[in-house]
């Protein structure tokens, strides 16, 4: 059932208190009902719940909070978003049954879809070509058999898997480590904005957070609670991506990895996680066929590197250098030796090619699909 303005000011009273933590409201809904029976409650029943210090209590009573709910309400309704209540018939049941779940979502963009089947992508903000390559066709094969992507919006793996959920035609959801109000990077605002007019990006901080470290690790347990099942792509073993794998095994989840080069150090998080049980996948289909999905017609492929190579013919020379340029980089003289090609040829044959945007020129003569 939603809930008016006065309720939802209510919650935001109420969470807005230093200290009390999503598991201590939890216990004080389970024992008062709602936010308002929690206020009218008296001191000694507050201080009879588990977790409610005394200080605690007599913040609740006070109220003192109030006043700055109504002015939270207000910032959240300039930004052209809503809050979601714990109890809301909006907000998504797998999220509700994890530990600690947010008493109060943040939400921008459309409602939560309560049916679909969705998947988290995470890895690192620093990836290799493959691994933006793998991220962006995984995010888009899920979309096109009907299933949706929750990422963080951060720089590198995040921001493909999105991508590639929204070219897939797909619903992604970006969860914030900030307020709802501050993108982090900046430089994902413009994805952000083409995510809320498809999708949804949700925050549980208040209007305003900024992006400490700490507040990341804590929102993914969002990122893993919304999903059926965490892919890692590219991260080392200290990489945060391995925080949220480790919530989805507490939470339940599947947890999936996709391999790399044994060279890469960025593959070393992911292989660490296909050694210790970790299904190793390497597409959509992969880790849909792990749940049994039953969504809408069967995605047969395509490829989001390269679409002038789908809908423009190559010649033979062309097709024999694209075929020797692989997921990493490659010199253009590895390619020459490879193919057994004129150098100069080969070199007027990638420009073209490159034109075409079939493939892409690193620094250093390095190129990639």
């Amino acid at each position: 059932m939603k809930i008016s303005s006065d309720e939802r000011c209510a919650w935001l009273s109420l969470c807005l208190i230093p200290g009390l933590g999503n598991t201590t409201i939890k216990r004080l809904l389970e024992a008062f009902g709602n936010p308002e029976d929690i206020f009218r409650a008296d001191l000694s029943e507050l201080g009879s719940i588990e977790g409610v210090r005394r200080d605690m209590a007599h913040e609740i009573l006070k109220r003192r909070f109030a006043s700055d709910a109504e002015q939270e309400l207000r910032k959240v309704e300039r930004c052209d978003a809503r809050i979601i209540t714990f109890t809301d018939s909006l907000y998504p049941k797998p999220l509700r049954e994890i530990g600690s779940p947010p008493m109060l979502l943040y939400v921008k963009g459309k409602d939560i879809p309560l049916d679909k089947t969705f998947v988290a992508m995470v890895g690192s903000r620093n990836p290799t070509h493959y691994g933006i390559n793998a991220a962006k066709k995984i995010g888009m094969g899920l979309a096109r058999r009907g299933a949706g992507v929750v990422s963080g919006l951060a720089r590198g793996i995040d921001s493909a898997s999105h991508i590639g959920c929204l070219r897939g035609g797909g619903v992604t959801i970006a969860v914030l480590g900030t307020g709802i109000d501050r993108i982090y990077p900046a430089t994902n605002k413009e994805l952000s904005e083409e995510i809320a007019e498809n999708g949804v990006v949700l925050s549980e901080f208040p209007m305003g957070t900024p992006p400490e470290p700490r507040n990341f690790p804590i929102r993914n347990r969002i990122i893993s609670g919304l999903s059926k099942g965490v892919a890692v792509v590219e991260a080392t073993k200290k990489s945060g991506s391995l925080i949220t794998a480790s919530c989805a095994l507490d939470q339940g989840r599947e947890v999936f990895a996709v391999p790399g080069s044994i060279d890469s150090f960025k593959s070393t998080g992911t292989h660490f996680l296909i050694k210790q049980g970790a299904k190793l996948v390497e597409n959509a289909e992969d880790i849909l066929e792990e749940f049994g999905f039953r969504g809408r017609g069967v995605y047969e492929g395509g490829d989001v590197r390269a679409p002038a190579a789908r809908s423009m013919g190559m010649n033979e020379s062309e097709k024999k250098i694209y075929d020797i340029i692989g997921d990493y980089p490659i010199h253009i003289d590895q390619i020459v030796r490879r193919g057994e090609l004129d150098p100069g040829q080969t070199s007027s044959i990638l420009m073209k090619m490159e034109l075409m945007g079939v493939v892409q020129q690193l620094p250093g003569k390095m190129f990639i699909r």
